[in-house]
């Protein structure tokens, strides 16, 4: 006898006990890399985080569960082999490159060491957080620059700014929530200049998805030597959000200074599961093919309805929703979706995530209902 059940079969022998069941959404079959994302019935559409639903790649997956067999050990190691990995591609020194658990480590562990000094950090608002907030709470002062007319960072802005008593300057590239990027050759020139008076820190959490536009990473400027920290993630592209694993780049000197305050590191699983999927270009060619194609989606959209947006070179989109953004995320949850939360002072705004395609198709047309 088949000692297997079919998940049809499943549905019907447990549908009679009132028993809800998860369901799977693998709504295309033919997808190489179909999603494996799983919502409860009536559950709302996660259209708020910027992950990617299609990862973990099966063959990510497989690492993970092998990578079981050595969950006793401490992960060092396998740390400093996907440190190595990390350096041989990006062309530095083993001793250049921090693996942590999450680039939040990462940013938070760096927040700390520059916090301490107590002088001040020069940013742009809104941006993400993770670095300003911890180094807040070491007593650092936190000079905010406002977004340019496009929503970019204002790099001019932030050279006039920059003085004796700063100790960092922090870029968002491409920066979140706005999904803006600043062109390469505008943030080298300020990276030069700006690395001489100061330690400049570059974002590129969402580098990856920046790349089919020509920006090319912070980390050359750190192989000639400039004051510059860049920082990476294994969370969106890689689809690894929930295990926890990034990374930093910079001078030997920086990274040890910023490992001694690093608070706890990523973990064996985590380390496997990156090695895996730094190698996989099939699972890293699809996911950005699908982002594409949910981001073309929002764009036709938006223009549809006349709604005001910033072409975005991440997988998240900034749209003027004309409605304060509590209320507009409370409408949307009573239609079934979550989307991002407030970002001050731009209440009149929406971060929305690219999700799995046809999660995205059913909130356009949804957003269409709503302005109808």
């Amino acid at each position: 006898m088949n000692n297997q059940i079919s998940r049809r079969n499943l549905v019907k022998l447990l549908g009679v006990s009132g028993i809800t069941l998860p369901l799977a959404g693998v709504a295309n079959a033919s997808d190489p890399f179909p999603s494996k994302v799983i919502r409860k019935s009536g559950e709302p559409v996660k259209l708020s985080s910027n992950e990617n639903p299609y990862g973990p790649s099966d063959n990510v997956r497989k690492a993970i569960i092998n990578a079981f067999d050595e969950a006793c050990r401490y992960p060092y190691g396998k740390v400093s082999e996907l440190e190595e990995k990390i350096a041989k591609r990006e062309g530095v020194s083993p001793d250049m490159v921090l693996v942590t658990g999450g680039s939040n480590e990462a940013l938070r562990a760096t927040g700390r060491h520059f916090g301490i000094e107590k002088k001040e950090i020069i940013a742009c608002k809104p941006t993400y957080l993770a670095l300003m907030t911890y180094a807040e709470d070491f007593g650092c002062d936190i000079n905010w620059v406002p977004l340019d007319d496009e929503l970019k960072y204002d790099l001019n802005e932030i050279s006039r700014r920059v003085s004796d008593k700063t100790s960092m300057v922090f870029i968002c590239n491409p920066n979140n929530p706005t999904g803006t990027m600043n062109t390469a050759i505008d943030l080298e020139d300020f990276c030069l200049s700006t690395s001489k008076k100061t330690c400049v820190f570059v974002d590129e959490a969402y580098y990856d998805y920046s790349i089919p536009d020509g920006y090319p990473t912070m980390t050359k400027l750190v192989k000639e030597g400039h004051d510059i920290i860049v920082s990476r993630t294994f969370s969106k592209v890689y689809g690894l959000a929930g295990v926890r694993i990034g990374y930093i780049i910079s001078n030997a000197e920086r990274i040890a200074e910023i490992k001694k305050c690093t608070m706890a590191g990523t973990n064996m699983l985590a380390t496997h599961a990156a090695i895996a999927a730094y190698d996989e270009t099939d699972f890293f060619e699809f996911s950005l093919n699908k982002n594409k194609e949910a981001l073309n989606t929002f764009y036709k959209t938006f223009d549809e309805l006349g709604l005001e947006y910033r072409k975005s070179y991440t997988n998240f989109v900034f749209f003027k929703s004309g409605k304060h953004i509590d209320e507009f995320g409370k409408d949307m949850l009573g239609r079934g979706y979550i989307v991002g939360r407030p970002f001050p002072p731009y209440y009149e705004w929406c971060r929305i995530s690219t999700g799995r395609v046809e999660d995205v198709n059913a909130f356009c047309e949804e957003l269409k209902r709503y302005y109808s």
